[in-house]
């Protein structure tokens, strides 16, 4: 019998082929996550590792964009309520976690803009493709909170310490092409063929010897175990952004589509 999974709002299964699983995050507004959307995101790898016909998982978004960060309602909230900094806390903490310990090759393809809880699933990934039309950014800064839900664990073992730096204090969008060059992401492809390549490195990945395969992930995953307490304080200080006046500014400058005019004093 197929193994059973959770019904989620946001999240649509298929099988282009034998033992590869297609995750397929969909939700109107650019696949912008809400809270049920974001918990799923980060609790289904846990369902993946256990189904016995997986092998391989793909995830991509539906339509033209792959998930275009929070929903602002949400990032409503979490400005609002010391709940609902604790619950994106620990959510935050567990999509990090419940990805790192998953042991199945996963793949991503990046279909259009990526930002937020989608993008770091997409990092988190073990192979990173992306339309050449796309952009990702981490524009945590540019909202007025630290950098926090992913990016200090991954960025700087994919692409060095100063494009890191660079991009995340900036808030900087970087196309397919200047993602592929820095080492970002694993390639770049034309749009017409994201998928077709993301199933052609699954179904090669598939046909390999599985405990050989999730070993060597475990032990390069070894490398952001050791990061953990940089993570844990990205995400703190991210949460910690949320109770100040700066993500105030930031999400209103957004919202009336205006150039954010943050206090240029700090008391740090």
């Amino acid at each position: 019998m197929a193994y059973q999974y959770p019904e989620y709002e946001s999240l649509k299964f298929d099988r282009p082929a034998d033992r590869i699983l297609r995750i397929t995050m969909e939700r109107g507004k650019m696949n912008a996550m809400d809270f049920e959307f974001h918990h799923s995101i980060a609790e289904v790898w846990r369902h993946v590792e256990e189904d016995p016909d997986t092998s391989v998982a793909i995830l991509t978004g539906a339509g033209r964009a792959f998930s275009a960060g929070g929903d602002f309602d949400l990032e409503e909230k979490v400005i609002a309520e010391f709940d609902w900094k604790a619950r994106m806390w620990k959510d935050g903490r567990n999509l990090v976690l419940n990805m790192l310990n998953f042991s199945k090759p996963l793949v991503s393809a990046i279909n259009g803009a990526a930002a937020g809880g989608g993008l770091a699933a997409a990092m988190l990934s073990d192979v990173t493709i992306m339309a050449r039309s796309a952009k990702l950014a981490d524009g945590h800064v540019r909202l007025g909170v630290a950098a926090g839900d992913h990016a200090a664990i991954i960025w700087p073992l994919l692409c060095g310490m100063a494009r890191t730096k660079y991009y995340l204090m900036s808030g900087k969008a970087l196309t397919a092409e200047e993602a592929e060059r820095i080492g970002l992401i694993t390639m770049c492809v034309d749009d017409d063929k994201l998928q077709e390549t993301a199933l052609e490195v699954a179904l090669d990945l598939a046909q390999a010897a599985p405990s050989a395969i999730r070993w060597t992930k475990h032990a390069l995953n070894n490398w952001m175990r050791m990061a953990w307490p940089v993570f844990e304080t990205s995400l703190a200080l991210e949460m910690l952004g949320f109770a100040g006046p700066e993500v105030r500014e930031g999400l209103d400058a957004h919202l009336e589509k205006r150039p954010p005019a943050f206090n240029p004093s700090s008391p740090l």
